[in-house]
């Protein structure tokens, strides 16, 4: 039986100088509610993922506990 490979996509990227220019509500109230997930760089580097709420509480259901990684 062929194994069947989700396509995985990307998330978006917000820089920690978006943040710090005031836009952290803009971008927090996006991810919400468009169930999103990001990454928050620092130099370019990753430094953070934010994920939804929706998306927290449904990787709980799932058995999967971000807190035991």
């Amino acid at each position: 039986m062929a194994e069947v490979k989700k396509s995985i996509t990307p998330m978006e990227h917000y820089n920690m100088s978006d943040f710090l220019r005031g836009q952290a509500s803009k971008i927090i109230t996006t991810i919400s509610t468009e169930d999103k997930a990001g990454f928050v760089l620092k130099n370019g580097k990753p430094m953070a993922v934010i994920i939804s709420n929706d998306r927290y509480e449904r990787l709980l259901k799932a058995g999967i506990d971000l807190n035991e990684y």
